[in-house]
């Protein structure tokens, strides 16, 4: 059986899919495709965590699927642009997963993440499948990639 790790930028793919489909991502739907007969060796949605009652149901949704949450604080700066992406956490946790895994999954389209995926691919000798929306996601990480699968509507809710 293949051993698979999924990584997913969450505000990444809920921006995206907003935008372009005005639909959110099917969580349940992307596991029972990608986890289909494979073994998980590690699951992480990666959020930022504004302590919105809402938000925290979404993150226990996440966690019943079977994803660890990894949250970080909405940084509101003082000239009203925000902080909080998770492209360093992302990129460490697939580094130290890399050689337990068969394939690694990314879901984003941010195109920051080309050099990791060429080098989980080529210096590792992994297959990394990206999921993003294709009108969204860098050509540089579509390049990078094994193999890109493009988010439709058989990905997102209904």
């Amino acid at each position: 059986m293949t051993d698979v790790a999924i990584f997913v930028d969450v505000q990444n793919v809920y921006y995206t899919s907003k935008q372009i489909f005005g639909k959110n991502f099917d969580y349940n739907k992307f596991w029972s495709k990608v986890t289909d007969g494979r073994n998980v060796v590690k699951a992480v949605a990666y959020a930022i965590d504004r302590g919105d009652p809402k938000q925290r149901e979404f993150q226990n949704i996440l966690r019943a699927i079977g994803f660890d949450v990894k949250l970080k604080p909405f940084i509101q700066r003082s000239d009203g642009s925000a902080k909080g992406d998770w492209d360093v956490g992302i990129t460490i946790d697939i580094m130290e997963c890399s050689d337990s895994a068969d394939v690694v999954v990314l879901v984003s389209g941010d195109g920051d993440f080309d050099r990791l995926a060429s080098k989980v691919r080529d210096v590792k000798g992994k297959r990394v499948e990206v999921y993003g929306v294709a009108a969204l996601t860098a050509k540089s990480l579509i390049d990078a990639a094994s193999e890109f699968i493009a988010i439709d509507d058989s990905l997102l809710l209904k």
